[in-house]
């Protein structure tokens, strides 16, 4: 098998401008709007459990009936600290 230094080469700049690219995409990302799990008397208790363990209790208050309904425009309900985080700690 012969060593094809062209090749390469091309194979190399188009590694670097591929990365660029992807770092300038990554940089120019807009800043994240969702808010966090908020850290008050009724979401304590699910700041302590794992995420998963917490979505379970979500949709008790998250409900059309209940004290904090989703607007109609909310994506899928079961995954709420996927973009809902918890406050770093």
């Amino acid at each position: 098998m012969k060593y094809d230094k062209n090749k390469s080469m091309i194979y190399n700049i188009l590694f670097v401008v591929i990365c660029g690219g992807l770092l300038l995409f990554l940089l120019n990302a807009p800043e994240e709007t969702t808010k966090r799990l908020p850290v008050d008397d009724i979401h304590k208790e699910f700041h302590t459990l794992d995420k998963k363990e917490a979505e379970k209790f979500c949709e008790e208050c998250h409900n059309p009936q209940g004290r904090s309904p989703l607007p109609d425009q909310h994506p899928p309900k079961y995954r709420c600290l996927f973009c809902h985080k918890k406050a770093a700690s």
